[in-house]
Protein backbone atom coordinates (compact mmCIF):
# COMPACT_ATOMS: atom_id res chain seq x y z
CA UNK A 1 0.00 0.00 0.00
CA UNK A 2 2.72 2.42 0.76
CA UNK A 3 4.66 1.71 -1.84
CA UNK A 4 1.59 2.01 -4.43
CA UNK A 5 1.34 5.36 -2.62
CA UNK A 6 4.84 6.16 -2.91
CA UNK A 7 4.65 5.30 -6.90
CA UNK A 8 1.96 7.20 -7.81
CA UNK A 9 3.42 10.17 -6.35
CA UNK A 10 6.82 9.78 -8.40
CA UNK A 11 4.73 9.28 -11.10
CA UNK A 12 2.78 12.54 -10.57
CA UNK A 13 6.30 14.30 -9.57
CA UNK A 14 8.13 13.11 -13.15
CA UNK A 15 5.04 14.23 -15.12
CA UNK A 16 4.46 17.77 -14.06
CA UNK A 17 8.32 18.26 -14.16
CA UNK A 18 8.47 16.54 -17.66
CA UNK A 19 5.90 18.84 -18.35
CA UNK A 20 7.52 22.28 -17.05
CA UNK A 21 10.40 21.03 -18.92
CA UNK A 22 8.47 21.23 -22.23
CA UNK A 23 7.04 24.32 -21.36
CA UNK A 24 10.45 26.05 -20.69
CA UNK A 25 11.89 24.29 -24.22
CA UNK A 26 8.91 26.19 -25.84
CA UNK A 27 9.45 29.30 -24.31
CA UNK A 28 13.48 29.50 -25.33
CA UNK A 29 12.29 28.20 -29.15
CA UNK A 30 9.71 31.16 -29.09
CA UNK A 31 12.28 33.82 -27.55
CA UNK A 32 15.15 32.74 -29.86
CA UNK A 33 12.91 33.15 -33.11
CA UNK A 34 11.56 36.02 -32.19
CA UNK A 35 14.81 37.99 -32.34
CA UNK A 36 15.83 36.10 -35.84
CA UNK A 37 14.91 37.59 -39.12
CA UNK A 38 12.70 38.51 -40.95
CA UNK A 39 10.67 40.06 -38.32
CA UNK A 40 7.05 39.58 -39.09
CA UNK A 41 6.25 43.50 -38.65
CA UNK A 42 2.51 43.32 -40.13
CA UNK A 43 1.70 40.48 -37.56
CA UNK A 44 3.26 41.95 -34.54
CA UNK A 45 1.20 45.23 -34.92
CA UNK A 46 -1.79 43.24 -35.51
CA UNK A 47 -1.15 41.22 -31.97
CA UNK A 48 -0.75 45.12 -30.27
CA UNK A 49 -3.90 46.14 -31.40
CA UNK A 50 -5.37 42.65 -30.09
CA UNK A 51 -3.49 42.79 -26.76
CA UNK A 52 -3.04 46.27 -26.21
CA UNK A 53 -5.77 47.85 -27.82
CA UNK A 54 -8.84 45.44 -27.52
CA UNK A 55 -7.72 45.38 -23.82
CA UNK A 56 -7.80 48.85 -23.07
CA UNK A 57 -11.28 49.31 -21.75
CA UNK A 58 -11.52 46.66 -19.27
CA UNK A 59 -8.03 48.15 -17.88
CA UNK A 60 -9.37 51.52 -17.99
CA UNK A 61 -12.72 50.41 -16.08
CA UNK A 62 -10.54 48.17 -13.49
CA UNK A 63 -8.17 50.58 -13.03
CA UNK A 64 -10.59 53.60 -11.91
CA UNK A 65 -12.34 51.37 -9.45
CA UNK A 66 -9.52 50.13 -8.45
CA UNK A 67 -8.41 53.40 -7.26
CA UNK A 68 -11.54 54.29 -6.29
CA UNK A 69 -11.44 51.55 -3.65
CA UNK A 70 -7.78 52.28 -2.61
CA UNK A 71 -9.12 56.11 -2.20
CA UNK A 72 -11.65 54.79 0.36
CA UNK A 73 -9.74 52.14 1.99
CA UNK A 74 -6.85 54.42 2.63
CA UNK A 75 -8.56 57.39 3.70
CA UNK A 76 -9.97 55.27 6.94
CA UNK A 77 -6.95 53.55 7.66
CA UNK A 78 -4.68 56.46 7.60
CA UNK A 79 -7.52 58.67 9.44
CA UNK A 80 -6.78 56.60 12.42
CA UNK A 81 -3.45 57.64 12.90
CA UNK A 82 -3.89 61.77 11.48
CA UNK A 83 -2.24 60.84 8.60
CA UNK A 84 -4.70 61.47 5.70
CA UNK A 85 -2.35 63.77 3.66
CA UNK A 86 -0.79 60.61 2.72
CA UNK A 87 -3.42 59.22 0.68
CA UNK A 88 -1.93 60.12 -2.45
CA UNK A 89 1.71 58.53 -1.57
CA UNK A 90 -0.12 55.49 0.14
CA UNK A 91 -2.17 54.92 -3.32
CA UNK A 92 0.54 55.62 -5.86
CA UNK A 93 2.62 53.14 -4.43
CA UNK A 94 0.21 50.81 -4.17
CA UNK A 95 -0.63 50.84 -7.95
CA UNK A 96 3.12 51.49 -9.14
CA UNK A 97 4.96 48.44 -7.13
CA UNK A 98 2.38 46.43 -6.97
CA UNK A 99 -1.95 46.45 -7.86
CA UNK A 100 -1.07 48.41 -11.46
CA UNK A 101 1.07 45.20 -13.12
CA UNK A 102 -0.46 42.33 -11.29
CA UNK A 103 -4.39 43.63 -12.33
CA UNK A 104 -3.75 44.95 -15.37
CA UNK A 105 -2.02 41.08 -16.52
CA UNK A 106 -5.00 39.53 -14.57
CA UNK A 107 -7.17 41.32 -16.78
CA UNK A 108 -5.34 41.07 -20.24
CA UNK A 109 -4.98 37.50 -19.42
CA UNK A 110 -8.89 37.26 -19.18
CA UNK A 111 -9.47 39.11 -22.05
CA UNK A 112 -6.69 38.14 -24.30
CA UNK A 113 -4.88 35.20 -22.96
CA UNK A 114 -7.72 33.21 -23.20
CA UNK A 115 -8.47 33.89 -26.64
CA UNK A 116 -4.54 33.27 -27.68
CA UNK A 117 -5.14 29.68 -25.99
CA UNK A 118 -8.72 28.86 -27.82
CA UNK A 119 -7.63 30.27 -30.97
CA UNK A 120 -4.25 28.32 -31.49
CA UNK A 121 -6.30 25.44 -29.39
CA UNK A 122 -8.65 25.71 -32.30
CA UNK A 123 -6.08 25.21 -34.97
CA UNK A 124 -4.48 22.60 -33.62
CA UNK A 125 -7.95 20.25 -33.56
CA UNK A 126 -8.43 21.64 -37.25
CA UNK A 127 -4.93 20.44 -37.85
CA UNK A 128 -4.43 24.31 -39.15
CA UNK A 129 -0.73 24.35 -37.39
CA UNK A 130 -0.10 20.46 -39.19
CA UNK A 131 -0.26 22.38 -42.39
CA UNK A 132 2.11 24.87 -41.38
CA UNK A 133 4.67 21.75 -40.79
CA UNK A 134 3.83 20.55 -44.78
CA UNK A 135 4.34 23.77 -45.75
CA UNK A 136 8.09 24.52 -44.47
CA UNK A 137 6.90 27.51 -42.55
CA UNK A 138 7.73 27.00 -38.38
CA UNK A 139 4.00 27.94 -36.62
CA UNK A 140 6.08 29.00 -33.35
CA UNK A 141 7.65 31.70 -35.77
CA UNK A 142 4.45 32.78 -37.15
CA UNK A 143 2.24 32.06 -34.57
CA UNK A 144 3.57 32.27 -31.06
CA UNK A 145 6.83 34.90 -31.69
CA UNK A 146 4.62 37.76 -33.08
CA UNK A 147 2.72 37.48 -29.50
CA UNK A 148 5.58 37.50 -27.58
CA UNK A 149 7.23 40.55 -28.63
CA UNK A 150 3.54 42.15 -28.96
CA UNK A 151 2.97 41.40 -25.67
CA UNK A 152 6.65 42.65 -24.29
CA UNK A 153 5.25 46.33 -26.13
CA UNK A 154 1.48 46.30 -25.26
CA UNK A 155 1.73 45.13 -21.48
CA UNK A 156 4.24 48.06 -20.26
CA UNK A 157 2.22 50.55 -21.92
CA UNK A 158 -1.45 48.94 -20.08
CA UNK A 159 -0.04 49.11 -16.66
CA UNK A 160 0.80 52.43 -17.41
CA UNK A 161 -2.41 53.60 -18.15
CA UNK A 162 -3.86 51.48 -14.99
CA UNK A 163 -1.65 53.31 -13.02
CA UNK A 164 -2.79 56.82 -13.63
CA UNK A 165 -6.10 56.45 -14.42
CA UNK A 166 -6.15 54.49 -10.57
CA UNK A 167 -4.45 57.36 -9.16
CA UNK A 168 -6.69 59.73 -10.84
CA UNK A 169 -9.75 57.46 -9.63
CA UNK A 170 -8.13 57.73 -5.56
CA UNK A 171 -7.88 61.22 -6.33
CA UNK A 172 -12.07 61.70 -7.12
CA UNK A 173 -12.79 59.66 -3.55
CA UNK A 174 -10.35 61.35 -1.86
CA UNK A 175 -10.50 64.96 -2.82
CA UNK A 176 -13.52 65.00 -4.42
CA UNK A 177 -15.60 63.09 -1.75
CA UNK A 178 -13.58 62.94 1.40
CA UNK A 179 -12.21 65.87 1.29
CA UNK A 180 -8.74 65.34 1.15
CA UNK A 181 -6.41 68.71 0.05
CA UNK A 182 -5.60 68.63 -3.53
CA UNK A 183 -2.19 69.73 -2.84
CA UNK A 184 -1.49 67.27 -0.01
CA UNK A 185 -2.21 64.43 -1.89
CA UNK A 186 -0.19 65.29 -4.63
CA UNK A 187 2.80 66.65 -2.89
CA UNK A 188 2.64 63.47 -0.67
CA UNK A 189 2.97 61.64 -3.50
CA UNK A 190 5.72 63.87 -5.32
CA UNK A 191 7.84 63.42 -1.82
CA UNK A 192 7.54 59.56 -1.61
CA UNK A 193 7.74 57.98 -4.80
CA UNK A 194 10.84 57.86 -6.64
CA UNK A 195 12.06 56.44 -10.01
CA UNK A 196 12.48 53.01 -9.00
CA UNK A 197 8.93 52.81 -7.64
CA UNK A 198 7.91 53.34 -11.68
CA UNK A 199 10.30 51.14 -13.29
CA UNK A 200 9.94 48.29 -10.93
CA UNK A 201 5.85 47.80 -11.57
CA UNK A 202 7.27 48.24 -15.81
CA UNK A 203 9.56 45.32 -15.27
CA UNK A 204 6.77 43.60 -13.34
CA UNK A 205 4.64 44.29 -16.33
CA UNK A 206 6.71 43.34 -18.98
CA UNK A 207 7.85 39.99 -17.85
CA UNK A 208 3.97 39.30 -16.45
CA UNK A 209 3.08 40.09 -20.17
CA UNK A 210 6.00 37.24 -21.48
CA UNK A 211 4.67 35.00 -19.12
CA UNK A 212 0.55 35.17 -20.15
CA UNK A 213 2.37 34.88 -23.76
CA UNK A 214 3.72 32.06 -23.13
CA UNK A 215 1.34 29.98 -20.87
CA UNK A 216 -1.47 31.00 -23.53
CA UNK A 217 -0.09 29.90 -26.24
CA UNK A 218 1.77 27.10 -24.87
CA UNK A 219 -1.33 25.22 -23.90
CA UNK A 220 -3.36 26.43 -26.89
CA UNK A 221 -0.32 25.05 -29.41
CA UNK A 222 -0.17 21.59 -27.15
CA UNK A 223 -4.34 21.38 -26.99
CA UNK A 224 -6.03 17.58 -27.33
CA UNK A 225 -7.33 17.36 -30.91
CA UNK A 226 -10.87 16.61 -29.35
CA UNK A 227 -14.05 18.12 -28.63
CA UNK A 228 -13.40 19.26 -25.43
CA UNK A 229 -9.01 20.04 -26.15
CA UNK A 230 -9.68 23.97 -26.82
CA UNK A 231 -12.04 24.57 -23.79
CA UNK A 232 -9.37 22.69 -21.54
CA UNK A 233 -6.69 24.38 -22.53
CA UNK A 234 -8.68 27.53 -22.74
CA UNK A 235 -8.98 27.07 -18.75
CA UNK A 236 -5.67 25.76 -17.93
CA UNK A 237 -4.42 28.46 -19.65
CA UNK A 238 -5.66 31.19 -17.79
CA UNK A 239 -5.29 29.45 -14.27
CA UNK A 240 -1.71 28.50 -14.55
CA UNK A 241 -1.14 32.44 -15.39
CA UNK A 242 -2.58 33.45 -12.81
CA UNK A 243 -0.56 31.20 -10.80
CA UNK A 244 2.75 31.91 -12.27
CA UNK A 245 2.27 35.88 -12.45
CA UNK A 246 1.51 35.60 -8.58
CA UNK A 247 4.80 33.40 -7.62
CA UNK A 248 7.00 35.59 -10.17
CA UNK A 249 5.58 38.92 -8.57
CA UNK A 250 7.12 37.87 -5.22
CA UNK A 251 10.13 36.52 -6.41
CA UNK A 252 10.63 40.16 -8.46
CA UNK A 253 9.40 41.87 -5.41
CA UNK A 254 11.85 40.26 -3.14
CA UNK A 255 14.81 40.78 -5.87
CA UNK A 256 13.91 44.57 -6.51
CA UNK A 257 12.70 46.04 -3.19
Amino acid sequence: MMLLFLSRIGRYTLSHLAAMGRMFLFLLSALALSFRPPAKIRLILYHIKTIGVDSLSVVVLSGFFTGMVMGFQGYYSLRKFNAESWLGSATALGLLRELGPVLSAFMVTGRTGSAMAAELGTMRATEQIDALYSMAINPIKYLVSPRIIASLIAMPLLTAIFDVVGIYGAYLVGVGLLGVSSGSYFSGMESSVVFHDVYSGLIKSVSFGLIITWVCCYKGFHAPPMATGVSQATTESVVLSFVFILVWDYFLTAIML
